[in-house]
């Protein structure tokens, strides 16, 4: 059984899959699929997440106007734009990506969409940006194969991570110094998360 979702957190993640269209996220050549319900290539060995998957974890994520947010594999700059739509203009989201090329095809993105966010280049070795930190929410759209404890140091008290754990999403709460993990049903594919 899935872990439970309220009625007005599913509204609103409605409401920016509404707003922000995914196609303006994807290279043109692959433009065509936007309206598929699965994960589309979009260079560097990297993909744009299956719709649905994203709706999910970004229920389970459920960003609260004025979050700060922090989007770890933030790809095309998609998931970042949703975001920044769920945290409002009183709130801070900030895409963070390994690919070089996908940092500047994420940041172009959001500047033509004007969406009120920024991607930031990983740094080789490091897990997020600890230098921002803390963050209220955290997406994770790479797979570790094992909970990110580096991650769950840059959640601030009374802060959410989701994050794909081998197949399993991971929804990772911490408060007053202690962590609690649960697993949403269901098996997810993603693309592994690297450090390098």
């Amino acid at each position: 059984m899935g872990i439970h979702v309220d009625d007005e957190t599913r509204e609103r993640v409605r409401a920016a899959f509404a707003e922000v269209e995914r196609a303006d996220f994807l290279p043109d050549e692959v433009r065509h699929l936007a309206d598929a319900d699965r994960p589309v290539m979009i260079g560097w060995d990297a993909t744009n997440s299956q719709p649905s998957t994203v709706a999910r974890m970004l229920e389970l994520l459920a960003v609260r106007p004025g979050d700060r947010v922090l989007d770890v594999g933030s790809g095309s700059g998609w998931t970042t734009a949703l975001l920044a739509h769920l945290a409002g203009p009183d709130g801070t989201v900030i895409g963070v990506e390994r690919v070089p090329e996908l940092v500047e095809f994420g940041r172009g993105r959001l500047s033509t969409a004007d969406i009120d966010a920024r991607i930031e280049q990983a740094t080789t070795g490091m897990l997020g940006l600890p230098a921002s930190a803390p963050f209220d929410r955290i997406l994770v759209s790479a797979d570790f194969g094992r909970v990110p404890d580096a991650l769950i140091d840059q959640l601030a008290d009374g802060g959410r991570m989701v994050a794909p754990v081998s197949g399993a999403m991971t929804v990772t709460d911490a408060r007053d110094g202690r962590v609690r993990r649960r697993h949403d049903a269901g098996l997810y594919s993603f693309v592994p998360l690297r450090e390098d």
